[in-house]
């Protein structure tokens, strides 16, 4: 792996934007605000609830809880249920922005990351004066872990394309299978889709 030469700006929100919601694991009524933030910042939450207000950044070193959807933590500062919140800006090409949180987790809206990507393109995308950081790969990387069953392969490609399957061992949910051709069918093929649960 190594670091491409960025031929994309990065981005941030042109203006902050606020969402309200209920969040799923632990039922506490939430206040999260999208804000701007400068080139090379990442993506951060910040818990405005705590004492000093501690920030954890999304970054796989801080993924402390995989189980029933991601959690960061960083200094004690837990942030839980980041998932949508990160598809939806990834998808829509968000490099920089601080969320603040008035509470443990991030809502879950409708259970997709529509709502968020709703939000994004209401507060604006602004292109930054930085160029965006890309890795590419040169030969396949696979990972599989037994325990789990998970199984990843990574391979060289020119655009950002996933493909997945997930087998719930459920007659139920059965199997499942999706893929994404180009980063830009995120928002129409990927951004709807929605958590499951069982009542």
């Amino acid at each position: 792996m190594h670091q491409a030469d960025g031929l994309v700006n990065q981005n941030t929100l042109k203006s902050a934007v606020t969402l309200h919601g209920v969040g799923l694991h632990t039922g506490a009524e939430v206040t999260m605000t999208m804000k701007p933030a400068n080139p090379g910042y990442g993506i951060r939450f910040q818990r405005i609830d705590l004492p000093e207000k501690p920030v954890v950044k999304a970054d796989v070193d801080f993924v402390v809880d995989t189980s029933r959807g991601t959690t960061i933590e960083h200094n004690g500062a837990r942030v839980s249920t980041v998932e949508h919140t990160m598809a939806a800006l990834v998808g829509m090409g968000i490099d920089n922005a601080l969320i603040e949180l008035d509470g443990p987790e991030v809502p879950i809206l409708d259970g997709s990351a529509l709502q968020f990507i709703e939000a994004i393109e209401s507060a604006g995308i602004q292109a930054q004066d930085a160029r965006r950081v890309v890795y590419s790969i040169d030969t396949n990387i696979h990972y599989y872990d037994p325990v789990k069953n998970v199984d990843m392969l990574a391979v060289p490609a020119t655009d950002y394309q996933i493909t997945t399957l997930i087998d719930f061992n459920s007659p139920v949910l059965g199997t499942q299978h999706a893929a994404l051709g180009h980063i830009s069918e995120f928002r129409s093929e990927i951004g709807p889709c929605r958590t499951f649960w069982f009542l």
